[in-house]
């Protein structure tokens, strides 16, 4: 992400929080913190949207499934869906392990 688009994303993220009813699905949860980002922008231009989202979703989505399985690494990936090397790579990069 550029700096612009950092500096435009923690603005218009700072004190957001999502709280849906509990049996709305997800994506409409993730529609809605977007929509709501889009419009804290007030119009300004941004960048790197995409890795934004992942990263927001991604780190507690790791915590969840780390704490589902214990800390069960070789579970947590097989949850995931993701080989156990990988799973490591993203628990180091959000600083999980």
């Amino acid at each position: 992400m550029s700096g612009q688009g950092v500096r435009d994303y923690e603005s218009a993220t700072s004190g957001l929080r999502v709280e849906a009813p509990a049996k709305e699905p997800l994506r409409a949860c993730v529609r809605g913190a977007v929509e709501d980002y889009f419009a804290r922008l007030g119009g300004h231009s941004t960048t790197g949207l995409y890795q934004m989202v992942i990263q927001e979703v991604e780190g507690p989505l790791l915590e969840a499934v780390m704490r589902h399985t214990r800390g069960n690494q070789s579970k947590a990936a097989a949850v995931l869906g993701l080989n156990r090397g990988t799973l490591r790579k993203k628990l180091k990069r959000y600083n999980l392990m």
